[in-house]
């Protein structure tokens, strides 16, 4: 039934994440509830979910097992406190991530979002490096047009400018790498591109400028996504593996966006066959249902902890609603469905589809490169002379007009839909982002 419209005052209060705040409010787009596939304006409008959420709703929107298990669990105990103390659901849940996880990323820290996942691994990376007393590694090293949220590790790491520019030094002792993307040499590749394994050598440039005894860990999206769908060279991953086991430089994959069947395996550690250090998860989680982040560490790391007397605190670090049961329910629920549908084999049995579908944009005259890999997509637009970032912008708002949801980063028009995705819709959701980046001039 459709909504009472809601009134321009009502929107005020509400400081907008990641939003032009003035922009929105003039014309607002509301969404009032959701279902499989599908998001519903309050006037009743179907809009095809072509991004689960942000890059989080997995299993799409309402799975009753998901419903229920929160429902339930918030009748049963709504709280619990994790320090000192501790329930059941979160030592399950534990237990189930890391058999998931498989090999030795064994052990599980429970945060909140994405952003606490890499600010947690940081922390965890400088600690263990202090422990086994080799407390002059304190350098990060994170990488040109990465996002690792937006605490202050994860900015200071990152490498998105605008997400930077606003907020001082950051923390000190960060560089990074050179990012991966090379249009002129990779362009419309489906799949991982052939060329630019070599980049990961940048980080013998940075041992050399500071030496490997200062230099703590690395951290890199395997595919970075929110600064529009970067897709890691064929053996970059390995390389960049290599030369972190050849320094003593912890690896950390950021696996918020990738975690949990983005790429058709439950984890791009699964996809490319590298193992890191830690990798930081959140998003698919609990299928965006509850927020929700979890940091996989190595068993070497966690028992580099367990030393001196057992009364002691080995780490000084948490949060308040780590492992909050309601999140702990929904993490469980949301794992039934991913097992029960089998959305991880699914997600990998449509990406030639996904990526047929994508790459048929190439031709259009504002199309210059097309980025795929699992079910994500990058649609890269030319700019506007003058106007970075405006068409795209434009092409999001035709889109949603014509009901499929999109996001735009840049110039970029990413695509991540929920993985309960039919290839009629994958046909659909492409067709009207077609007709927008043609119409939209």
């Amino acid at each position: 039934m459709p909504e009472a419209p809601v009134s321009p005052n009502d929107l005020e209060p509400f400081w907008m994440p990641f939003t032009a705040n003035r922009q929105f409010k003039a014309n607002p787009r509301l969404l009032a509830r959701a279902e499989g596939m599908y998001y519903y304006t309050p006037e009743g409008r179907q809009v095809l979910d072509g991004t689960a959420g942000l890059w989080c709703c997995n299993a799409g929107h309402g799975q009753p097992k998901v419903v229920e298990a929160i429902q339930k669990q918030a009748a049963i105990m709504d709280f619990a406190p994790v320090f000192q103390m501790g329930h059941p659901l979160a030592f399950e849940l534990a237990g189930r991530l890391a058999s998931l996880m498989g090999g030795d990323l064994d052990h599980v820290f429970f945060t909140n979002s994405g952003s606490e996942s890499v600010d947690t691994a940081l922390k965890i990376a400088l600690a263990y490096h202090r422990v086994r007393g080799e407390g002059t590694r304190t350098r990060l090293i994170g990488r040109e047009r990465g996002y690792h949220g937006v605490g202050f590790g994860g900015i200071s790491v990152g490498g998105m400018v605008n997400n930077r520019r606003f907020f001082g030094s950051l923390l000190n002792g960060v560089d990074h790498l050179r990012h991966t993307h090379l249009p002129h040499l990779n362009a419309f590749t489906k799949g991982q591109p052939e060329h630019g394994a070599d980049l990961a050598d940048d980080l013998e440039r940075l041992v050399a400028l500071h030496g490997a005894e200062t230099i703590a860990a690395v951290i890199v999206e395997p595919v970075a996504g929110s600064t529009g769908v970067l897709v890691p060279p064929k053996g970059y991953l390995e390389r960049l593996r290599g030369i972190c086991d050849k320094h003593g430089i912890l690896l950390i994959f950021d696996e918020v966006i990738t975690g949990f069947g983005r790429l058709g395996t439950a984890f791009a550690v699964d996809k490319f066959g590298v193992a890191p250090d830690l990798v930081t998860t959140a998003k698919g989680l609990t299928s965006g249902t509850v927020p929700m982040g979890a940091v996989f560490a190595r068993k070497g790391i966690y028992d580099a902890f367990m030393t001196g007397p057992e009364s002691a605190i080995e780490l000084f670090h948490g949060y308040t609603y780590s492992a909050h049961p309601l999140a702990c329910a929904a993490a469980l629920a949301t794992m039934e469905v991913y097992k029960d549908l089998d959305l991880f084999n699914r997600a990998a049995s449509l990406e030639a589809h996904w990526a047929d579908t994508a790459h048929s944009l190439k031709g259009l005259d504002a199309v210059i490169d097309i980025r795929t890999l699992g079910l994500i997509a990058g649609v890269e637009l030319a700019p506007r002379p003058g106007a970075p970032g405006a068409r795209a912008y434009d092409v999001f708002l035709k889109c949603f007009n014509e009901g499929v949801l999109v996001r735009y980063t840049g110039e970029t028009i990413a695509m991540s839909p929920p993985l309960i995705i039919e290839k009629p819709q994958i046909d659909h959701a492409f067709e009207v982002l077609r007709d927008a980046i043609t119409s939209v001039a």
